[in-house]
């Protein structure tokens, strides 16, 4: 076998290899010690920042008068300057305010929930009456039926004197 043919037969390999799957040479290097292999990076996740953090850093930058402050203030807090554009314009807009409330819907007017609960129990009562008054009607029927029933057959009110 040549050395070319050598050569594509791993790159063959290695491009057959798994994603996450580590390679011969990392193996070889990997430290027993169970440090992280640098060749398997976990998956970066994006940062949230709370709107009072906005708030707090862009009132830092304002007050920030000396030449340098604001990047010494952004290496400190690992941030980019276009973040801070942007929360600046988003304060001046009043949307780091509106963010600042609390998240969810906003809770109904007591009147509102007792009227509500009121209309249930209205609606559950009238089809209680409706039930009561169809078994009324089937009593009725019954009854009709058993006095037929129960009526002797031959007993006919004569009219003879």
């Amino acid at each position: 076998m040549s050395l070319i043919d050598s050569r594509n037969g791993a790159d063959s390999r290695e491009a057959q290899r798994a994603a996450g799957e580590r390679s011969e040479a990392a193996v070889e290097r990997a430290e027993p010690s169970g440090a992280p292999d640098p060749e398997l990076v976990e998956r970066p996740r994006r940062r949230r920042f709370s709107a009072e953090y906005k708030l707090r850093i862009v009132r830092e930058a304002d007050a920030c008068t000396k030449l340098g402050e604001i990047g010494a203030l952004l290496r400190r807090e690992g941030l980019y300057s276009s973040l801070l554009t942007e929360w600046r314009r988003a304060r001046d807009a009043g949307a780091l305010e509106a963010l600042a409330r609390p998240r969810g819907r906003v809770p109904a007017h007591p009147l509102e929930s007792e009227n509500a609960e009121l209309r249930r129990r209205a609606e559950r009562a009238e089809t209680e009456l409706a039930k009561a008054k169809r078994v009324i009607e089937v009593q009725g029927n019954v009854s009709a039926l058993l006095g037929e029933l129960l009526e002797p057959r031959g007993a006919t009110k004569s009219t003879e004197r």
